[in-house]
């Protein structure tokens, strides 16, 4: 079978392949030897439904914040090679991930799912895990495309965003991703850019990824995103998921048939599903390799811990008497919630994995993580073990119904009772180690006290494990933060924008980013983004570039010699950072230009060589709509994080242009109406109104009406009542509220018609005469008859219910 073999099947059979076959499966053709594919979720692990409503036991290996901040390409592509054996033993074909969407604010709801701030990390370390994935034989499908970074009406809201911040910072990771690593599938997401939905965004998809960088796999469309299947087939998304029954077919074989699409495009979509299936070969693997898996993960979480405070309490000393208190200890939070949630094969608690170290344990609970109130008994017990302790140790976090997808969080705080036990302790035993679990950034107004803080993340069925290697120093925390840590939300320039009004969201921080902001405003947050300690010590020497003067289409590489001058083994991140001192257009102070991962042995030294691309010397010219360099001089900061830079050296581009739209002057906050009008090229959109109702109004807004109320209760029934999860029945209550009505054919499987969608509007509306005109017209005196009746009963029912 080839993909030219689907033209040898009817129009109606290559429809039928553009659509799945059912939740998790394509459709099959076995006269041309087409086979279905099987896909599943699985940016931290598989999540292959079984026969009971939940999912098969798989590796839950920590979530991509934890191995972001591992700043490791090898790692990265060892647990993507584990991800595809465990999909050779479960049968699955494709694996929805990784997620490479940027972290624009702490509060964005699926932030545990994203590997950082910085596009060129991210690009990076999903590059690597795509060739680990599809080295194996399985296909990887990178998502959410694009600039999908909240959850709060992620189903409809318009991100508004200029021109250049779009390929500087939201598309520059998806662009490497290609370049680098081919992957089998791009995810196209829910969200608007500038207006246009993006799975009907032919500039996106059809111009900028398929011609522009050359993309040739499949692109699908995010569950239930499709609502104009021949809109979005004209730009460019070949599979719609899931299945829709056969809602939108008769829509795309019409459009075909007069001419409105291309039976070309059709061909051409249902040839790629075929190149999919022809590209895609699991591995033979027998069955689940549970401890050689569980293992990696525990290595995993280790290497993407961060050490972020240490008064030398860390590692702890063989013998000594230590205070663990903290419910996370017995019962970890190892994971988000939604659609990345994973069944494990096993999962290690702190304590539980402490009981064979070398250190005489007590344990306090704490807290109570079901019940956000504080117990004052818990508390004062608390602080009364850590007083008998030569040092404690409390895990804090965040608990797993505030961090989800479907929902973003609404304040950077950890729980109240979380505080007040780390204050209790820390009055009580100053060799205090506070260990936080969370998915993303959160406020730690008593860090400076604490005598060690680690940064764990959602470290994965093996985290616990992996704490417990860390505190007694049988492993190091080698993880860099991949975001910045702020004290208060006054640091996050993006804040006053989050999530928006109404459905729309203007991105006016522009790049002012996590560190971007927070060096050129000169800001020195909680913990910075690069930062982490280790247990041993490093000195760099005999710094270089190989050419001091290049061309504007040349890259360069920075050298140095990294020793381990401890006595433990221990692995640094040497971090190299651009500065534009041309002026010839606004940057942000410092950006990522490239970055190396070594481990050394103690006493052991090794020459490092970062390579910077030319592509990281260069802006988004909105005049000529492409990549520029400019001339002249940029420093080239060698760092140990974005604020400690270790040597800067200078390098001249001698070709490059020397004008742009934006001067140096020009702030990077377009916080005015007229700023971000200029910036956009055009005025400042305006948010559309509540009412009247449109396709594009969401199901929670028309509750106040009787039709409204009846339909939202259905979907409700349908999607959320028959989730026994309560995780994951909130984020679909989150999803059915925030649901557009033109998807409502997508949700409902195909049983509300494309066609009721437009009478359903005009009935929420009251609009008897376009309601009964669209139902009863052109049938005759009859039909006549029947409308004059049913518009007096309709004028009586009320009209719109506003």
């Amino acid at each position: 079978m080839t993909p030219g073999d689907v033209h040898e099947i009817p129009l109606t059979d290559q429809i039928r392949l553009l659509s799945g076959a059912d939740n998790w499966h394509t459709e099959s053709v076995p006269q041309i030897g087409l086979r279905a594919l099987r896909l599943s979720d699985g940016p931290s692990g598989l999540r292959v439904p079984d026969d009971h409503g939940g999912s098969l036991p798989a590796t839950c290996f920590p979530g991509a914040a934890v191995l972001g901040s591992s700043w490791d390409r090898e790692l990265l592509g060892d647990v993507g090679g584990a991800l595809a054996a465990e999909a050779g033993v479960q049968g699955v074909d494709v694996i929805l991930g990784p997620g490479i969407n940027i972290k624009r604010h702490p509060f964005g709801g699926r932030n545990f799912e994203y590997l950082s701030e910085d596009p060129l990390l991210s690009g990076e370390l999903a590059a690597a895990t795509i060739n680990g994935i599809q080295g194996r034989g399985v296909g990887a499908c990178v998502k959410h495309f694009a600039v999908n970074n909240q959850e709060t009406l992620r189903l409809c809201v318009d991100a508004v965003v200029d021109e250049r911040t779009l390929h500087e910072i939201y598309l520059a990771a998806f662009e490497t991703v290609v370049a680098k690593a081919h992957p089998a599938a791009v995810m196209v997401s829910y969200n608007q850019i500038n207006g246009v939905a993006a799975t009907t965004n032919a500039a996106l998809i059809g111009s900028l990824l398929r011609e522009r960088w050359g993309y040739r796999g499949l692109v699908m469309s995010d569950w239930c995103a499709i609502w104009d299947r021949v809109a979005s087939l004209a730009a460019g998304v070949d599979l719609e998921m899931p299945s829709s029954h056969g809602a939108f077919d008769r829509s795309v074989e019409a459009a075909v048939r007069r001419g409105r699409l291309s039976a070309d495009a059709v061909a051409t979509s249902a040839g790629r599903v075929a190149a999919l299936a022809d590209r895609i070969s699991p591995p033979p693997v027998p069955e689940l390799p549970v401890a050689e898996h569980d293992a990696l993960a525990r290595r995993a979480a280790a290497a993407g811990t961060v050490l972020a405070a240490n008064d030398g309490v860390l590692p702890l000393a063989a013998g000594s008497r230590v205070a663990v208190i903290g419910a996370f200890a017995v019962r970890p939070r190892f994971q988000g919630s939604g659609s990345s949630q994973v069944n494990p094969t096993q999962v290690s608690g702190l304590l539980e994995a402490l009981a064979g170290k070398e250190v005489e344990v007590r344990y306090a609970r704490g807290y109570d993580p079901e019940d956000h109130r504080t117990d004052a008994v818990l508390v004062a017990e608390a602080a009364e073990r850590a007083a008998e302790a030569d040092a404690a140790v409390v895990i804090v976090g965040l608990p797993e119904e505030m961090e989800s997808e479907g929902y973003d969080r609404t304040d950077l705080q950890l729980p109240a009772q979380h505080d007040a036990v780390v204050r209790a302790v820390l009055a009580a035993n100053p060799h205090t180690v506070v260990v936080v679990c969370s998915g993303s950034p959160v406020a730690l107004p008593w860090a400076d006290r604490a005598a060690a803080v680690l940064l764990a993340g959602l470290g994965g069925q093996a985290g616990g494990a992996a704490l417990a290697d860390i505190l007694v120093g049988d492993a190091e925390p080698a993880g860099r933060l991949a975001e910045t840590w702020p004290h208060d939300l006054g640091e996050v320039a993006s804040d006053p924008y989050f999530p928006g009004t109404g459905s729309m969201v203007q991105y006016r921080e522009g790049a002012a980013i996590g560190y971007r902001h927070t060096t050129t405003e000169a800001i020195t947050p909680a913990f910075c983004f690069g930062h982490g300690l280790s247990y041993t010590s490093f000195e760099w020497s005999q710094m270089a570039l190989d050419a001091t003067d290049i061309g504007a289409g040349d890259g360069f590489s920075v050298t140095l010699t990294v020793a381990n001058t401890g006595t433990r083994a221990g692995s640094d991140v040497v971090q190299v950072y651009l500065a534009d001192r041309t002026g010839v257009t606004s940057r942000p102070r410092r950006w990522l230009a490239g970055f190396a991962k070594v481990r050394l042995e103690p006493g052991q030294s090794r020459r490092v060589e970062v390579e910077v691309a030319s592509r990281e010397l260069a802006f988004w010219d909105t005049e000529e709509h492409d990549w520029r360099v400019p001339s002249g001089a940029f420093s080239v900061e060698v760092a140990r994080s974005c604020q400690d830079i270790v040597e800067v050296m200078e390098l001249r581009v001698t070709d490059g242009v020397d004008h742009a739209p934006e001067r140096a002057w020009t702030p990077l906050v377009a916080a005015t109406d007229e700023s971000f009008a200029a910036r956009l090229g055009r005025p400042v959109p305006t948010v559309a109104p509540a009412r009247p109702f449109t396709a594009a109004s969401v199901l929670g807004q028309t509750r106040a009406h009787p039709v409204g109320a009846a339909v939202h209760a259905v979907m409700v029934h349908r999607c959320v009542d028959s989730e026994a999860d309560p995780r994951l029945r909130r984020m679909m209550q989150h999803s059915i509220d925030e649901l557009p009505l033109r998807n409502l054919p997508s949700m409902s499987a195909g049983l509300v018609p494309v066609e009721a969608v437009p009478l359903l509007v005009d009935v929420l509306n009251g609009a008897p005469d376009a309601i009964l005109r669209r139902s009863l017209g052109g049938v005759g005196d009859l039909g006549r008859g029947l409308f004059e009746r049913a518009r007096s009963i309709l004028t009586r029912w009320g009209g719109p219910q506003n």
